[in-house]
């Protein structure tokens, strides 16, 4: 195995803040192009955030999954294996939202999966906290985040028959 030295955990996070946060451009591409045509043309909820607001809120977000992810990577537990493939596929979730909402237009498929995205993130939390309670709290804004987006889609679909 490749050791990364005394600067290990920081070179860690590094890492899985790239990759997060290349999950997040990956999403962006098919989501950027429909923001301002069909997204802006849908009912939406008086709940809903501005859209200026998803870019930089995102942009915290992914860089807080990977802080998390790179101290569970970073730690000496046997069960960070598993945690971090979990936490791979609640990543790759979250792109194929994007990919269902915007990039198919389907907002109820994308409901869908949003609850599955949530239940990932959920079970990427248990395993984290099993490991680090750090790793485990930085993932709470995230989930929050995609509470409150679990919510708006579903407003959506029922605002857009």
């Amino acid at each position: 195995m490749v050791t990364l030295g005394h600067h290990g955990l920081a070179s860690k996070i590094v890492v899985m803040i790239i990759i997060a946060e290349a999950a997040g451009a990956l999403g962006s591409l098919v989501t950027f192009p429909a923001i301002s045509t069909w997204y802006s043309a849908l009912i939406k909820p008086p709940f809903s955030p501005p859209n200026f607001l998803f870019g930089p809120v995102w942009t915290m977000l992914y860089a807080l999954m990977g802080i998390a992810a790179g101290l569970i990577w970073n730690s000496k537990s046997k069960k960070k294996s598993q945690a971090l493939k979990i936490y791979g596929f609640q990543l790759a979730l979250n792109v194929l939202w994007s990919m269902v909402f915007f990039g198919l237009r389907s907002p109820f498929f994308a409901f869908v999966e949003i609850a599955f995205l949530w239940i990932s993130i959920a079970w990427t939390m248990i395993e984290f906290k099993k490991i680090s309670r750090n790793a485990f709290y930085i993932m709470v804004p995230y989930i929050v985040w995609v509470s409150i987006a679990l919510v708006l889609n579903i407003s959506i679909v029922l605002l857009n028959p």
